[in-house]
Formats: structure tokens, C-alpha cells, sequence
């Protein structure tokens, strides 16, 4: 099965630029079970409903407000905010630094999605795929996905790339505002020793088909214990994208000489001037 692709763009890193798709890497397993009417299992829906007016409101008549203080709003115009997400969403993404994937705690990590290449893109996004691998670095980018600005990271998984959104600085709430946490106490060496031993005893390589959720599992056998026994009931009622860089060579070379320090030397400005 083909995966759906949820955003489509480009991204570069220096002047090379590689039209992409993306894929959700991932997806959500967890069994939905709905709500019913205990009467006639009949499911029950959900209304938007004004407090004030105390009616049923439909779409047309809801606004999207900021709320500043207690009921106190600041009504933003849909015109507005479509304007401020095209305005973002027509940039493409651009690497903007190169940085060790272990400098990043875990804690940072939110969704992960599979990097494709779009049309004339094989070559480029082949040539990224090899940097990234060769450098053992990853890359750092900004994305709009579904009006949200993103902070994400770009690394190679298996033969793809894969870009993983990560938390801002300020999304990741501070530790200490935990509470209850001890402080340091001393730990008898027997205890430690005993600990570290245990560790030791389950320590393996990580094998992700080893786990499942059993749950789930459990949860979906016994719906099938339901339906083979007939206890089931019914109820009654884009933008164009931007050219690719052909010449890779060029793209990186220029690249390259767009980052070099300058010169300061006296010779060099007298050159800039003349040519200015």
C-alpha cells in the first residue's frame, strides 16, 4: 500500500535543493471504541453549544480568539490567519545547521515521517542521504506543518531519509516544576552492586519485534469472542515548486564560497570597491 503523503515542499541545504514528499513514519494503533446510548445503542454525538445564548451554533458562526486574560479575547479574522499560514508555508525548508544526533535528549523528539523524493529529486536527495551518512551528522530544519511552525531534524534511517519535528526550547516544561523529587540519599554499596548485577542480567540488543502491546491484543480477541458469539447490537436510528539545481557540483561549490570567511585584508577591500 502506497503511503499518503501529508506535505509536500522542498528542502535545501546550502544552494542544492531537493523536492520532497512526506510520509507518517508512524501510526496510531490504539482500539476506538465508541459511545452508545444505553437505552437503544445509539451513539451519541456531540453538539457546539454557546454558554451565553444557551443554542446550538454552527461553523459559520464560530470565531478562532486568543484568550489574554479570564474572558477577556482578542477575536483573530480567519483572512488573517490564512494569510500569515500561505505566507509561511510557500517557504521552503531549508537546513540551517549541521549538528551530532546524540547533542539531542530524547525528551525534544515528537513525530516522525518518512522523506521521499519528488520528481527530479533522486539525485540530490541521494547526495544528502550520503553526506548525512558520511559526516555522521544530522541536519536541523524549520517546516509549517497544519499552520504550526516546526523545529525538526533530518537523518538518514535504513536507505531513507527521515525528518523527526522536535519540542522548541520553551515546549519542554522545566524539571523543576516536578514535584517530589529527591534529592540526593545515600545508597548502601550491596544495594548498588545488586542493581548494576540485575542490569547486567537483562541487558540485550534492541529488538522493536520483541515488544507489543498486549493490551490491545487482549482487548481485540475479546471483540472477536463478542462477534463469534452474536453479541453484537445495532442502533436504530500548491505552489509550483522551485527549479531543482541541476548541477550538484556548482550548487555546492557555491555553496561552499557563500560560507567562507571573508578576507580583511586591504587588498581585498580595494578589490570589492572597484567592483561595487
Amino acid at each position: 500500500m502506497i503511503m499518503h503523503t501529508v506535505w509536500k515542499g522542498s528542502i535545501s541545504f546550502g544552494l542544492v535543493n531537493i523536492p520532497i514528499k512526506l510520509h507518517a513514519a508512524t501510526e496510531n494503533k490504539d482500539v476506538k471504541l465508541r459511545q452508545l446510548h444505553k437505552k437503544c445503542n445509539t451513539p451519541i454525538s456531540y453538539k457546539k453549544v454557546c454558554e451565553g445564548c444557551d443554542q446550538e451554533v454552527t461553523e459559520d458562526e464560530i470565531v478562532k480568539a486568543y484568550e489574554y486574560a479570564k474572558n477577556k479575547f482578542v477575536v483573530l479574522d480567519q483572512e488573517d490567519l490564512e494569510n500569515l499560514r500561505k505566507e509561511n508555508e510557500d517557504k521552503a525548508v531549508e537546513i540551517i545547521d549541521f549538528v551530532k544526533l546524540q547533542e539531542i535528549d530524547p525528551i525534544y523528539f515528537e513525530r516522525s515521517y518518512y522523506m521521499s523524493p519528488d520528481a527530479n529529486g533522486s539525485k540530490a536527495y541521494t547526495l544528502l542521504r550520503k553526506t548525512l551518512e558520511e559526516s555522521g551528522k544530522i541536519g536541523v530544519a524549520k517546516i509549517i506543518i497544519r499552520s504550526k511552525e516546526q523545529l525538526a531534524i533530518v537523518r538518514v534511517f535504513k536507505d531513507a531519509l527521515v525528518m523527526e519535528t522536535i519540542h522548541f526550547p520553551d515546549e519542554v516544561r522545566s524539571i523543576g516544576e516536578v514535584p517530589n523529587i529527591p534529592s540526593e540519599q545515600t545508597i548502601v554499596q550491596k544495594e548498588l552492586d545488586t542493581a548494576l548485577l540485575l542490569v547486567d542480567q537483562l541487558t540485550t540488543a534492541f529488538d522493536p519485534n520483541k515488544y507489543q502491546d498486549e493490551y490491545r491484543l487482549r482487548l481485540m480477541d475479546l471483540i472477536e469472542e463478542k462477534k463469534a458469539d452474536s453479541t453484537v447490537t445495532a442502533s436504530e436510528a500548491k505552489r509550483p515548486l522551485p527549479d531543482n539545481v541541476t548541477d550538484l557540483m556548482s550548487a555546492l561549490q557555491a555553496s561552499l564560497d557563500k560560507t567562507k570567511p571573508k578576507k580583511t585584508t586591504r587588498k581585498r577591500k580595494t578589490l570589492k570597491e572597484k567592483t561595487s
